[in-house]
């Protein structure tokens, strides 16, 4: 996650557009947002579109806009999503679903930054950071004729790839300590903590919804936690054993990747306090520094 933002803080200042892959939840508009933020338009809008969420006859007139009398209903000229964002940045959600339709008019807009409003026959030049994101693999459905190829190439100049929450050992405690803290301030709540059994069972549920699934347990747990220590059954998961067995033959490689889980399980459990960590591993200060050193999470 550390690379993933360095390489949206590397392409910030570029005009590139950025594809963002990942399982829903996983906090694709979260690092789009980061992208505006740290880009030279932040001060122009964020405007964010689901592609997936709007009818196919609608798609195009949000996007592009029409002008009056376009089509029924049309009582005055409106601009579309695209041209609202201009000189700022566009996200384009589920971008997967995107109808065929309109994958040539979109393509057409990101070859000559030129939109035309549906009903009208006047080019309008937009500067636009396009965004895009989508949780289908884009290669199978240019496989099954369903996404244009060039679009695809046109919109995939940076590729982050954002792994899900069950891969990232370690942060899904360091992202339930980060949400207690907001939401017991939004709440307007006394200070609560996270018990160890609770932490237990947050590392080894699978977290299906990735970090909206965990965000969402435990605002819930926020609200409805009698006392200020947020157990396992606050956040409605059973802490499940611990599976120790392995499939490594190598010893050196089994040693080591035991201690980086180890380390990383440790950081998160204590919330980045690296005193506590040590004292979770059994270990020294100057211990923890080595071995963070050695296997490169300093």
């Amino acid at each position: 996650m550390l690379r993933i933002c360095r390489t949206i803080e590397k392409v910030a200042c570029s005009s590139a557009t950025v594809l963002l892959l990942g399982e829903s939840g996983t906090g694709k508009e979260v690092l789009a947002r980061g992208l505006h933020e740290a880009s030279p338009r932040r001060k122009e809008r964020f405007i964010a579109i689901n592609c997936a969420a709007i009818p196919d006859n609608l798609l195009e007139s949000e996007l592009f806009g029409f002008e009056k009398g376009a089509f029924t209903g049309a009582a005055k000229t409106t601009p579309g999503k695209i041209e609202t964002a201009d000189g700022g940045t566009l996200m384009l959600d589920e971008i997967g679903d995107l109808p065929h339709s309109l994958q040539a008019k979109l393509l057409r807009f990101l070859q000559e930054r030129v939109i035309e409003r549906l009903g009208g026959r006047q080019e309008i030049p937009v500067d636009v950071r396009i965004v895009c994101a989508t949780h289908q693999d884009l290669k199978s459905l240019i496989k099954e004729g369903r996404f244009r190829e060039d679009l695809y190439y046109r919109l995939a100049e940076i590729v982050v790839t954002i792994p899900p929450l069950r891969l990232r050992t370690g942060d899904s405690a360091l992202l339930a300590h980060a949400f207690v803290r907001r939401f017991c301030n939004e709440q307007n709540r006394a200070i609560m903590t996270l018990t160890e059994e609770a932490i237990r069972a947050i590392e080894s549920h699978d977290w299906p919804g990735n970090v909206r699934e965990l965000e969402n347990c435990i605002k819930r747990a926020v609200i409805m936690a009698d006392d200020s220590q947020i157990t396992s059954n606050d956040i409605g998961l059973e802490c499940a054993k611990t599976d120790v067995s392995s499939d490594f033959i190598d010893l050196r490689n089994a040693r080591d990747q035991a201690e980086r889980s180890a380390v990383v399980t440790a950081l998160g459990r204590a919330n980045g306090n690296l005193l506590r960590a040590s004292e979770i591993l059994g270990v020294s200060r100057p211990t923890l520094y080595d071995l963070m050193y050695r296997l490169g999470l300093k």
